[in-house]
């Protein structure tokens, strides 16, 4: 039996995605240091000592076919943070974006919206998806505002839905776009990305 999503490369003009493999691990612990994001209490975001844990984990779940990962490359191809494609359900068209993040030098740039951009074109158009959900801590201010930036609908919050590393416990916030409302969502990043700074 095939499965749903492939390894693929994404390529764009301020982003290219391509799949996880730990030949990235070193450019990945230097993006993890840019801005000790690692330091946030309600991210994941692994320290540097523990990318090739992070990196195997997710290459692990790649295997169980409920992730697809990808290192997330800037456009003069340096490594600049992970994304995937997550809580794979190919029975039901849809996937999740997550585990992302990126070192600050690439933050608030055109990056990351090219790289949504190309994700979500590749759930709807060529994995035929119905909906891709988006999902973060509730204290990820910055993530949500992120999300609903995209044109992602909120759709509710889980309450005490996981526990952090830390014991705390994560109330997560829950968006998604649907497939009727790609073209909009399409329209509106490819703005983003074409409108002068």
């Amino acid at each position: 039996m095939s499965r749903f999503v492939q390894p693929v490369t994404l390529t764009g003009s301020h982003a290219t995605l391509a799949p996880l493999s730990m030949d990235h691990a070193e450019g990945l612990r230097e993006a993890a240091a840019d801005g000790e994001l690692y330091r946030l209490w309600y991210t994941t975001v692994p320290a540097p000592e523990n990318v090739d844990a992070e990196i195997k984990r997710r290459l692990d779940l790649q295997a169980q076919d409920s992730m697809q990962p990808f290192t997330v490359l800037d456009a003069n191809g340096r490594v600049a943070g992970m994304t995937t494609y997550m809580n794979i359900d190919g029975k039901n068209r849809r996937v999740e974006i997550g585990s992302t993040w990126y070192a600050q030098r690439v933050q608030r740039t055109a990056l990351n919206t090219e790289c949504k951009l190309m994700l979500l074109r590749h759930a709807f158009e060529t994995l035929d998806c119905i909906a891709v959900e988006f999902r973060t801590h509730w204290m990820n201010h910055q993530s949500r505002t992120a999300i609903a930036r995209l044109g992602a609908k909120q759709d509710g919050v889980l309450r005490n839905h996981q526990r952090m590393p830390d014991g705390s416990f994560r109330d997560t916030v829950v968006f998604s776009i649907i497939a009727s409302e790609w073209p909009t969502v399409r329209a509106h990043l490819q703005f983003q990305l074409e409108r002068p700074r």
